[in-house]
């Protein structure tokens, strides 16, 4: 997860100052020496922490800090905000033309996850209501073209292709053409990348770029390589010029100082951020809401928004005509364990949770869930309709008949009936008057 060993580190320092009831210098120096090493270890810039511990530093010896009465929430405060600034401020957002039809090139090394980030951004593109185009315009990686329309296919979505032209701005020239001639109004050019910048690489963005005339630039850049991708960013910025930066495999990386050093070291903001494989797996970069998660304080409004892209409208509706009539059946139990389950699991949504951040959920708890999921799916197929609607019939006769259909034990379909009992326990409450109140998570509940 990414940031975790940060977040973990840094919510151990402010819980020191916590503690204490007045600040002194000497204080506020240990805690900024911890955050420097955490940030480090982070794999942050050496400079870009250096310039960021000493302006957190000089805010944190004014007066209103140190004659406050809560000290210690005035530094968090001051350290979230910072943290803010050095990741863009406000945040940086996906802009189109004017004039109605937009140009994006995506650019990057090779291994960066270009191609699959441009099924994910055209999925995306089309979730905001526009009507994307893909352009295969890497001509030397072998399967390049056939990648991209294996990804195209997947999300559903044209791709321009001209196997017989082997100059790649010619491709790119034709691809919007067609695009604006078929009615498109966005589209997407995955371009070539190479094992590490070279004039040659350069030279042919360039000319891609004077022909097409993009209105973004879009570098993708693979968050595992650290500030190897913070240097391929600064490279391609100052020969090429970047609008923004998607970071591909934020999910992987438990540093993240590629980042937190991306901005302050070449003035591109992040735009997107790649969180796992599957094509809607591409969120929009928030600086505030990643700040908020550092530092254990969750962040809401992503987990709202991902539960109103993920729930199902109709489902939600029959679950609460259901539990109106009090009719929670075992049908609505595996219907709303999927929904958990296409929002990433439990491990993404205690992630975003106010004080939840740094709950250890590992590899091996998510392999534990998928399967776990699957064996309950499985049970709960295993049994009769009148059975699923009806879970007071499941004696210990058809106990034994579900595990043997099932290819599992009564021990197994025991525990899936006892959880069943337990959310629906739990939904009764939420749904009482106080209880969660109709939002993006109700589809959950």
């Amino acid at each position: 997860m990414a940031f975790e060993s940060l977040s973990d580190k840094l919510q151990g320092v402010f819980k020191g100052l916590k503690g204490k009831g007045v600040l002194e210098e000497k204080d506020i120096d240990a805690a900024l020496r911890e955050v420097k090493l955490a940030l480090l270890e982070a794999d942050v810039n050496f400079k870009v922490v250096k310039e960021f511990v000493a302006d957190v530093k000089e805010k944190c010896m004014g007066e209103d800090v140190m004659k406050s009465l809560t000290p210690a929430q005035q530094v968090i405060k001051i350290v979230n905000d910072s943290l803010v600034e050095l990741m863009g401020g406000s945040g940086a957002k996906l802009t189109y033309s004017p004039s109605g039809f937009t140009t994006i090139m995506m650019v990057g090394l090779q291994g960066t996850g270009k191609t699959t980030s441009c099924g994910k951004l055209v999925n995306w593109l089309k979730q905001n209501g526009k009507k994307p185009m893909l352009a295969a315009c890497d001509v030397y990686r072998p399967a390049a073209i056939d990648q991209l329309e294996v990804v195209a296919k997947a999300v559903n979505t044209p791709v321009y292709i001209d196997r017989d032209e082997k100059d790649p701005v010619k491709i790119a020239q034709k691809a919007r053409e067609q695009a604006e001639l078929k009615g498109f109004n966005v589209l997407v050019i995955d371009t070539a990348g190479r094992l590490q910048i070279d004039d040659q690489l350069m030279e042919e963005l360039d000319r891609m770029k004077k022909a097409v005339k993009p209105h973004q630039v879009l570098l993708v850049v693979d968050a595992l390589t650290g500030q190897d991708a913070v240097n391929a960013a600064k490279g391609f910025h100052e020969r090429l010029g970047v609008d923004g930066v998607i970071m591909t495999k934020m999910d992987g990386d438990s540093r993240g100082g590629a980042a937190l050093s991306v901005r302050k070291v070449t003035g591109c903001p992040i735009l997107f951020v790649g969180t796992g494989e599957k094509y809607d797996a591409l969120e929009v970069f928030h600086p505030d809401r990643m700040a908020s998660r550092i530092l254990g304080m969750g962040d809401m409004m992503s987990l709202i928004e991902h539960a109103e892209r993920t729930y199902d409208e109709e489902q939600a509706a029959k679950l609460e005509k259901h539990l109106k009539k009090n009719q929670f059946t075992l049908e609505d139990f595996l219907d709303q364990m999927g929904q958990v389950h296409r929002m990433g699991g439990l491990g993404k949504i205690l992630s975003m949770m106010p004080g939840m951040g740094n709950a250890k959920i590992s590899d091996d708890d998510i392999d534990r869930g998928e399967a776990e999921f699957k064996r309950m799916e499985v049970i709960i197929h295993s049994m009769t309709i009148e059975e699923r609607r009806d879970p007071n019939l499941l004696n210990a006769s058809r106990r034994k008949r579900i595990a043997a259909g099932s290819g599992t034990s009564v021990a197994q379909v025991n525990n899936v009936i006892k959880k069943y009992n337990e959310t629906k326990k739990m939904v009764k409450r939420v749904m009482k008057p106080g209880g969660l109140k109709k939002s993006g998570l109700r589809g959950l509940f």
